[in-house]
């Protein structure tokens, strides 16, 4: 298991009321140590614990591996190997999108443990978030398309291979959710924009794309590393997001890959 926990066994203590309403609804059952083990799951217990009804996410009746949010028997979670890199990551998160077994932004946690993610507020921007974007031993950059930027804001296409290691910020979210992120967060504005052109196209197909071009958080973050000097990184994030994607698909019976004749997933 490569020192990880069993994330699949069922925790012991007696769960509070919010907590059995998530069991019940989507087959998650939580260890204490694995929802600690990256900041991407700290914030998701930390969404749980604030929740007043239970979230249904998509396969909601799945029994799922509470660390990957795959279905048990596709957990990934005893392949998991972390790598080290100079670029660092700050996802900045959606509401529910901690929440959600599609997502793709805990997998950068996953590779990249000193990841960091807050949950996004339009009025109350976290204190903490605030402090670790403005670090001065960091190269902030909000990742987004350089055509949603103010006319005058600096633009680059190209991460930084020199000087202080670049902080890329995401918005995870749906493709609206980021643009509302985008727009409506005046602390970002003092930062450049990183606008990444990603030659290959999505292997994302977990959920629907909003427009031609679209990549899901992990595979621009993947992008990103490779483009920065960080190819084990980015080829270690690349092969992460592929076995997830193919778990997450044999975990759906009804997907086009299931239906005679389909092709299936790469074998990776």
């Amino acid at each position: 298991m490569n020192g990880l926990t069993n994330h699949c066994d069922p925790i012991q203590a007696s769960p509070p009321l919010a907590l059995l309403s998530f069991i019940y609804y989507t087959g998650v059952f939580p260890t204490c140590e694995a929802m600690l083990e990256n900041a991407v799951l700290r914030l998701r217990a930390q969404r749980l614990a604030r929740a007043t009804r239970p979230f249904l996410a998509r396969g909601n009746r799945v029994l799922r591996c509470q660390r990957c949010l795959l279905p048990q028997t596709n957990c990934l979670c005893a392949s998991l190997q972390p790598t080290p890199a100079r670029s660092r990551f700050c996802l900045v998160m959606f509401d529910t999108e901690p929440m959600k077994p599609s997502n793709t932004g805990r997998l950068i946690a996953d590779i990249l443990p000193d990841t960091l993610a807050f949950g996004w507020s339009r009025t109350e921007p976290d204190a903490a978030m605030l402090a670790a974007v403005r670090s001065q031993e960091v190269q902030p950059l909000v990742v987004f398309p350089g055509s949603y930027a103010d006319s005058g804001r600096e633009i680059m296409t190209a991460p930084p291979r020199e000087g202080k290691p670049p902080l890329f910020i995401m918005l995870d979210g749906t493709w609206t959710e980021a643009r509302k992120m985008f727009r409506k967060s005046p602390w970002l504005d003092t930062f450049p924009v990183m606008s990444l052109t990603v030659a290959t196209p999505s292997r994302y197909t977990l959920r629907e794309a909003h427009g031609e071009g679209q990549h899901c958080t992990a595979e621009v973050a993947a992008a990103l590393l490779k483009q920065a000097g960080d190819q084990a990184a980015g080829s270690a994030l690349q092969q992460h997001f592929e076995r997830f994607r193919q778990a997450y698909l044999a975990g759906k019976p009804h997907h086009a890959v299931h239906r005679k004749g389909a092709p299936y997933p790469d074998d990776f």
